[in-house]
């Protein structure tokens, strides 16, 4: 994944969440994020603009611990 500020994305097409780790290090878990829009944001030019114009403030969101986030 190229972009200046996403470093990380999954997503779990049963539960229609995309979870997103940016550069900063936080890490974020977006609901109800239909599968054609994951589509196309993994397919976006620039990961950056497309989260800003499309994702940000139309899905409900949550911050991750960054302990849930380490593999034991």
């Amino acid at each position: 994944m190229t972009s200046s500020a996403i470093t990380g994305a999954w997503y779990l097409p049963t539960r229609q969440e995309l979870e997103l780790l940016f550069t900063s290090g936080r890490r974020y878990r977006y609901f109800g994020v239909p599968a054609v829009m994951a589509e196309r944001f993994a397919e976006a030019f620039s990961k950056g603009q497309f989260f800003n114009r499309e994702i940000r403030s139309r899905y409900r969101c949550i911050e991750l611990d960054e302990r849930l986030s380490q593999v034991a």
